[in-house]
């Protein structure tokens, strides 16, 4: 059980200047700045490899204004523009100053992760993912989250960072707000207690706990989680005791096209590229450009709480760039169908239905109507044969509520100012998705969780 102890119950093992909770993508670019600044650090990790969510994400990192966007010809994107696209999702219901804040840090802490540390960025400009209005989406080549954390533990490593794996931290202790020092407990049973001098909270936010997903997201209570089971709280019940300042905790990143059975992310870049959802009764029930964090609400609303993505042979070719759609068709959960009668037999939902529900698409493709639902199908080519299509459901990602955090990535308490010695970033602090799902613009995650730990960890170097 997470807590906050008395300091003066701390018999010290060993001391750092800078302790970072989590190593995942704020905790490692946290420990590479801070080891830069000059700190002795030390990542605390509760497992025994790490994963967690950045691993389990796709692992895009939207940036303005970087060389690696005018490379594609990207010429005009800023961090104002940038913002102005988190707010416009968000309906301005996200901090300012944070927004600002994070517009700003992204583009250079991936230029600094490229030259000092070596790690590669492509830029994916086939296709606008849903609020971004520039090609702004950073990867590294292979296109998974599994690899950028590789690729951030390889350099944490060349760079003298010291990770502690199996080392779950259940306390924190704390004297008059100044933290420290940790607990941690080993998988044999132990217990060590760590002094530093200053603390960084990378270790995500609240959603692998069932109790505060019941409390505060309650329409995803009973939806599958797809995250990292460590994500528990423990920031925001340090948070809570400690008297920080905890905001949007309703706030999360649904998904809503989770392969179902089979538990693997399908893309969205299908719907942008023309595909459409439905349920089973062949009909579509949303606008699919809305977004995909929203779009969970919306499938997980259908009967059985499921839907079919269908697309063309053109979107199908599109898709296999995408590793994990590739891991989808190994699996077997992508159907084809030579005509739309054969797909209607394969997915199991009525010819007929299916049948008027693409005339509906085409029709409105070529302009001919208005959409009911206000997406608008002119951008991209009708659907035709053959016909691809993968059962999907809706799921809860990540949370984006959390601790406060001022442009110096320390978390702020209720009185109004900043904790002297303790930061966050990622999902233990507050996100830039505002109060609910609707806000969530694609990469909002590892924005924070990138941004966010490059600052935290010069700024705890520092002031350690």
């Amino acid at each position: 059980m997470s807590a906050v102890l008395p300091a003066s119950a701390m018999q010290a093992d060993a001391e750092v200047d800078v302790a970072i909770i989590g190593a995942g993508a704020c905790g490692l670019v946290a420990a590479l700045r801070a080891v830069e600044a000059g700190a002795d650090v030390l990542v605390l990790e509760r497992d025994a490899k790490p994963t967690g969510s950045t691993s389990m994400s796709s692992g895009f990192i939207p940036a303005p204004a970087t060389r690696f966007q005018r490379a594609i010809g990207t010429e005009d994107d800023t961090p104002g523009r940038f913002a102005a696209d988190i707010q416009a999702k968000t309906k301005n219901r996200a901090d300012p100053g944070l927004v600002a804040t994070v517009s700003k840090a992204i583009g250079p802490a991936l230029e600094w992760l490229a030259v000092s540390h070596g790690l590669e960025w492509i830029v994916l400009d086939d296709f606008l993912y849903p609020g971004h209005s520039r090609h702004r989406m950073h990867a590294v080549p292979e296109k998974t989250g599994a690899a950028l954390l590789q690729r951030l533990a390889t350099a944490a490593e060349a760079a003298g960072v010291m990770v502690a794996t199996g080392a779950h931290v259940t306390g924190l202790f704390a004297d008059e707000g100044r933290i420290r020092g940790v607990r941690i407990a080993r998988a044999d049973g132990s217990e060590e207690n760590l002094a530093c001098k200053a603390l960084v909270l990378a270790c995500n936010g609240y959603g692998g706990n069932a109790d505060l997903v019941a409390r505060h997201i309650p329409e995803l209570k009973d939806a599958l989680y797809y995250g990292h089971a460590g994500n528990q709280g423990d920031a925001v019940l340090w948070g809570e005791a400690l008297g920080a300042d905890i905001r949007h905790l309703s706030g999360y990143q649904g998904h809503g096209s989770l392969a179902h059975p089979h538990q693997i992310l399908i893309s969205w870049a299908l719907m942008m590229e023309g595909g459409i959802q439905i349920n089973t009764e062949g009909r579509r029930f949303s606008n699919e450009h809305g977004g995909y964090s929203e779009q969970a609400v919306n499938v997980l609303a259908q009967p059985g709480r499921v839907a079919w993505n269908v697309y063309d042979q053109r979107i199908h070719d599109f898709a296999q760039s995408f590793p994990d759609y590739r891991d989808a068709m190994s699996a077997g959960a992508i159907r084809q169908g030579a005509s739309v009668a054969e797909l209607a037999e394969r997915i199991g939902v009525d010819e007929r239905a299916l049948s008027d529900t693409l005339r509906t698409a085409a029709a409105l493709q070529r302009g001919d109507a208005a959409d009911e639902f206000g997406r608008d199908f002119t951008t991209k080519p009708a659907l035709k044969a053959p016909l691809f299509a993968v059962k999907v459901t809706g799921v809860l990602f990540h949370t984006q509520g959390g601790l406060m955090v001022d442009r110096d990535a320390r978390v702020i308490s209720t009185a109004g100012g900043p904790f002297p010695n303790l930061f966050a970033g990622g999902g233990a602090a507050c996100g830039v998705s505002g109060p609910d799902v609707s806000g969530y613009l694609s990469g909002n995650g590892l924005l924070t969780a990138v941004a966010l730990g490059y600052i935290a960890g010069r700024s705890a170097a520092l002031g350690s």
